[in-house]
């Protein structure tokens, strides 16, 4: 089974996410609008969303695969391996599937880190235009 490649998982939740704010922005924002007298609260959504967003991108931006050097090509076969390991384990030791999961998470992130340099940029340059397009919808 081939490893969960987090970061094009990112990138293709990102661009199906835009490109639904890109067609729909001038419809949502006078509902938002609307509904903010009814419902205040959906404008705390929109800041919580940038404020999410605005997050991740620093998480990106600073993600540098690059300076783990040549080792992170044994890394990502160590997490690999530890994934179909922990994966295989967690049906056994059920009382511990909240633990598993969580290293599973980190384990994600590491074993799709070869590929981040690829997608870096999409992703940040996705995540921008997420922001405004956010934005819009505050205004």
């Amino acid at each position: 089974m081939p490893a969960t490649n987090l970061f094009e998982e990112l990138k293709a939740a990102l661009t199906t996410f835009k490109e639904f704010l890109d067609e729909n922005v001038a419809t949502i924002k006078p509902a938002i609008q609307a509904l903010s007298a009814i419902v205040p609260e959906i404008n705390d959504l929109i800041t919580q969303l940038i404020t999410l967003m605005n997050s991740l991108k620093e998480e990106i931006e600073d993600l540098n695969p690059g300076q783990v050097g040549e080792g992170l090509t044994k890394v990502t076969e160590f997490t690999n391996a530890t994934k179909t390991l922990l994966t295989t384990a967690k049906d056994l030791l059920t009382d511990q599937a909240d633990e598993i999961d969580s290293v599973l998470s980190v384990v994600n992130v590491v074993s799709s880190l070869p590929s981040l340099d690829a997608v870096k940029a999409e992703i940040i340059a996705l995540i921008v235009a997420i922001i405004a397009n956010l934005n819009q919808l505050k205004s």
